[in-house]
């Protein structure tokens, strides 16, 4: 089985078909498995490099770095596979390792970034205003409550076992392994922060916002915000999804998102 030693743990991957890599984050209920109907899709033109986050999958967190090992993973993962360019392709808790891998890189390899039901950490007041309504409606219930829209669930039983039982493959984290939704404020002699859709518009990376119709978690309105701070950024609505739109109407989340990558990569290449 794969492992690639990298920023102190052994990291769970595999990589599959050929062409110009895109590393593929899951989101905090998945791991590498939740990409099942994405590989075969995409690996017809891309080799596509899927991986369990730390603490997710079969990626043990042995040093407890937590959610501050995701960029430094990621990047620690493509330098093993002597990756040299590479477009990203996140959903939701995996906009962070995308958003960190695109502007901290040292050696800038992200061609494209795809932010799948998540802000990637682009942010200001309007949008954080927008993400605390957004907590504030889901009435404390857990996240995974709201993963795919309800009348998915009633239409697809069997995938939304599949899906549930994946996210029980993961081994338990601490309910704040994510961190608080407010932080504490910086120092008062700390430099000023800048930033990620500043540093994501200085690092000149294209980026394509996705999001569904009916997602709770990061609500249509929310990513339309993000998008607004990056005058350059992609937007696309799934009409009659939830949070997960990779899962719960894949063939459009491919179909698009293929399109954006090989437009890009000004490729000429049919998407079927």
């Amino acid at each position: 089985m794969p492992f690639a030693p990298v920023n102190g743990i052994q990291l769970y991957y595999e990589v599959h078909g050929s062409g110009p890599p895109v590393l593929f984050a899951h989101g905090q209920g998945g791991n590498h498995l939740s990409w099942w109907r994405q590989v075969h899709h995409f690996a017809k033109h891309y080799t596509c490099i899927t991986y369990d986050q730390r603490a997710f999958g079969q990626s043990i967190d042995t040093d407890d770095q937590g959610r501050r090992g995701f960029g430094p993973d990621a990047i620690g993962l493509l330098d093993h596979l002597e990756v040299e360019d590479v477009r990203i392709v996140a959903h939701s808790m995996g906009g962070r390792a995308a958003t960190m891998l695109a502007t901290r890189d040292p050696k800038q390899r992200v061609r494209a970034v795809v932010l799948s039901g998540s802000t990637g950490a682009v942010a200001d007041e309007a949008v954080r205003r927008g993400r605390d309504a957004a907590e504030a409606a889901r009435g404390g219930k857990s996240l995974s409550a709201f993963s795919v829209h309800p009348s998915y669930k009633r239409a697809n039983p069997e995938e939304h076992f599949l899906l549930r039982q994946i996210s029980r493959m993961n081994p338990p984290r601490p309910k704040d392994f994510l961190g608080p939704a407010n932080p504490p404020p910086p120092p008062a002699d700390a430099p000023p922060r800048v930033p990620m859709y500043q540093r994501l518009r200085e690092a000149g990376v294209p980026v394509f916002f996705l999001v569904g119709e009916h997602d709770m978690i990061t609500p249509a309105d929310l990513i339309e915000m993000c998008h607004g701070l990056l005058e350059d950024s992609r937007y696309h609505v799934a009409l009659g999804s939830g949070h997960s739109v990779y899962w719960e109407k894949p063939e459009e989340f491919n179909e698009t998102v293929l399109r954006f990558l090989i437009e890009i990569d000004g490729r000429n290449a049919s998407v079927k």
